[in-house]
């Protein structure tokens, strides 16, 4: 019996590492024999780049940059040194779990520091780049990181604006003279964890905005100053990626990533499958156990479970989801390759509950999910 654990972080609580080593606990405690592979993962968002560095053999590197908030703070990012190949998670930056939620803003909120990180790898000497974009506490469309890399987003006064979405509204020019020219032969891939446009009902502002501490009439704002970015961009020569899935994503980092890197998106999960060599583990596998703080009908875009239960359902592998909380619309991952999904909680709590007994419910769901597959393995061999 071989079970491959391929989760996801549980957010604010527990790294993909963690997760994965608590819901194997749970599988040994049900069935000592089991042959057990752990394979953390990441779609993009905070933990990707840990999960990378862990499966690769890349390099860590670290370096004092700004956060959302300007502050400093040591962020990591990695290197593969035999393939000029530098993999910078935005999270690690200008992350939303680095912010208590007093200090959400996402109207001044900045990627100054992720275009600090570029940078750095562009001065190792990297030619390719893998940027991961989710989990951030931004809605500056990309325009920090491009600062920090030369550019200059102008207001009709000739002035430089000030960090942040909300300040995007008043742009009327970009100059790109200063940007760093090394930016030109730089190959980038962008992972992305949704498939969101940057503006509009469904884009960056009115989907993302909230959880980033913007009330509706920011959200509103933000919204209007986003558009003024992808107006001011067409105006410019450049392409116009407004409605590209995955421009919406990171607050609109990913219209920045195709319309200033000239960049790939790709879905998260995907890229970081491919790096950590998911299918070769997928391969002996009779069960797949996946997971991630929360399944909903969003997860559908890109999230790490359901990723999973694409590939194991080709391969043709039971795939079981394991979540803090199923949410509107999660019953639409059993069209998905998804064989079953359930929510940790074994009574009522409160989410810091939830959230402290994360690794305890994720062991004890996991060896109730092996004691049952036995039971119907059992019973199939009898029949």
């Amino acid at each position: 019996m071989h079970v491959l654990i391929a989760p996801d972080s549980f957010k604010e609580s527990l790294d993909a590492e963690q997760t994965a080593r608590a819901i194997a606990r749970g599988v040994r405690a049900a069935s000592a024999d089991a042959e057990v592979t752990l394979c953390p993962l990441g779609d993009g968002g905070e933990g990707t780049l840990a999960a990378i560095l862990a499966a690769s053999g890349a390099e860590a590197r670290s370096l004092t940059v700004q956060d959302a908030l300007g502050r400093p703070h040591s962020a990591r990012w990695g290197w593969i040194a035999t393939r000029r190949t530098a993999i910078v998670e935005l999270a690690e930056a200008s992350g939303l779990q680095q912010l208590t939620s007093d200090e959400r803003d996402a109207t001044r909120t900045s990627t100054h520091g992720v275009g600090e990180l570029i940078a750095a790898a562009l001065d190792a000497g990297a030619e390719k780049l893998m940027l991961t974009l989710g989990g951030s506490a931004t809605n500056d469309g990309g325009s920090g990181m491009m600062q920090a890399l030369g550019a200059r987003f102008i207001d009709r006064h000739g002035e430089t604006l000030s960090p942040g979405g909300a300040a995007l509204a008043g742009l009327e020019h970009i100059d790109l003279s200063g940007i760093d020219p090394r930016l030109a032969t730089l190959e980038v891939e962008a992972a992305v964890d949704v498939n969101n446009p940057l503006c509009g009902a469904n884009g960056a502002s009115a989907v993302f905005g909230p959880q980033k501490g913007a009330t509706p009439p920011q959200v509103k704002a933000l919204d209007a100053a986003l558009a003024r970015l992808a107006e001011v961009v067409a105006a410019s020569d450049m392409s116009d990626h407004r409605d590209t899935p995955g421009a919406g994503a990171a607050g609109g980092m990913g219209f920045a990533a195709l319309a200033f890197l000239g960049a790939r998106l790709r879905p998260g999960i995907e890229l970081v499958m491919a790096q950590v060599g998911f299918e070769a583990a997928l391969a002996s596998a009779d069960l797949v156990i996946t997971g991630e703080g929360r399944l909903d009908g969003q997860s559908l875009g890109g999230k790490t479970p359901i990723g999973v239960s694409r590939s194991a359902a080709r391969a043709g592998v039971p795939c079981v989801v394991l979540a803090g909380k199923l949410d509107d619309g999660w019953q639409a991952v059993f069209d998905e390759g998804v064989s079953a999904a359930f929510a940790l909680a074994d009574g009522p709590m409160t989410l810091e509950q939830a959230l402290e007994g994360a690794e305890r419910l994720l062991a004890e769901r996991s060896e109730s999910i092996m004691r049952l597959w036995q039971a119907a393995q059992s019973s199939s061999r009898r029949g």
